[in-house]
């Protein structure tokens, strides 16, 4: 991983990411993390290309060894009301505002930041780039993951635990055929098809 460096004058980097955009279910999930240049971590890389197992034994080393983490989320609710964009927006700031330090830097992944107390970049493909936002990348994700394999246990019929709430073929075939639950998105298009709700 080439680590970019952006501000000089920044000695407390977060790297901040979210999981969960796409889906019809669920919240959006952020995290921000500070690393302790004291305790590397070896193999922080983008989430989504990590196995599943290397995922989880870099969660727990993250959580052990970061100098502060923080998760934050929008729930269903907010991203109907918000929309998707505004409601990461907010889970991000959430999951800043959560840290136990304050950094005087933020990286975020992507191309948009959210307004926050303290200097913040995008950082496009960030995930690969940023050691602190692959670390957020890898939690989020695999919170996320947790509360989609939580949710099959509540709704077997959806096969949540396989797809993680994307609008896979399975997904929108269940969903026509047993209606939505009270966790999916009622303002995304084919949530509000099987509602059979207006447009928005």
């Amino acid at each position: 991983m080439s680590e970019i460096f952006v501000y000089p004058a920044a000695h407390c980097i977060a790297g901040v990411d979210e999981v969960g955009r796409g889906p019809l279910v669920g919240a959006v999930v952020t995290a921000a993390v500070i690393l302790d240049p004291a305790r590397p971590i070896a193999g922080l890389a983008d989430s989504k290309k990590l196995s599943e197992k290397r995922r989880l034994a870099l969660f727990d080393e993250i959580t052990e060894k970061a100098l502060a983490w923080s998760l934050g989320r929008a729930e269903p609710e907010e991203i109907d009301q918000l929309n998707i964009l505004h409601a990461t927006m907010l889970a991000m700031q959430r999951a800043v505002a959560g840290l136990a330090v304050t950094p005087d830097m933020v990286l975020i992944d992507g191309n948009r930041c959210p307004a926050l107390p303290m200097a913040a970049q995008a950082v496009v493909k960030g995930d690969s780039r940023v050691a602190e936002i692959s670390a957020a990348s890898i939690l989020a994700k695999v919170t996320r993951d947790r509360e989609m394999a939580a949710l099959d246990q509540q709704f077997p019929d959806y096969g949540f635990a396989q797809h993680k709430g994307y609008p896979t073929a399975f997904h929108l075939e269940r969903l026509a055929q047993f209606g939505a639950t009270i966790h999916h998105r009622r303002s995304f298009g084919p949530v509000r098809r099987a509602l059979a709700l207006p447009p928005r």
